[in-house]
């Protein structure tokens, strides 16, 4: 039972941290940021972060680096030309499933 009352413990203080990381911000900066740097800064942040959790994953979610590259480079040139999402993210994945295909057929 010891188990038991430790992880309600772990889920109390995690649910405690993220409460106080969303309050916090509210809390400290009352006014309007009149900073411009501080401004762009704090917009572009979620962008980045999205960036960085999503951008290794792809190259771990196939079973071959070669399918990765090819379904991120596939995505990339679609998303440069303004394509829609769901055609950048099905066109990516029939390129990975396409190169997964051929490396099969080949090995």
């Amino acid at each position: 039972m010891k188990t038991a009352e430790n992880i309600f413990i772990y889920i109390a203080v995690m649910a405690l941290v993220t409460y106080l990381i969303r309050m916090l911000p509210l809390v400290i900066f009352r006014k309007k940021i009149e900073n411009r740097f501080i401004r762009s800064f704090l917009y572009y942040i979620p962008y980045a972060v999205l960036a960085a959790m999503t951008f290794p994953a792809v190259f771990s979610s196939t079973g071959s680096v070669w399918s990765a590259v090819a379904g991120l480079i596939v995505a990339l040139l679609l998303a440069f030309f303004e394509k829609g999402l769901l055609t950048v993210a099905l066109s990516s994945c029939v390129a990975v499933f396409v190169i997964e295909f051929l490396i099969k057929i080949i090995s």
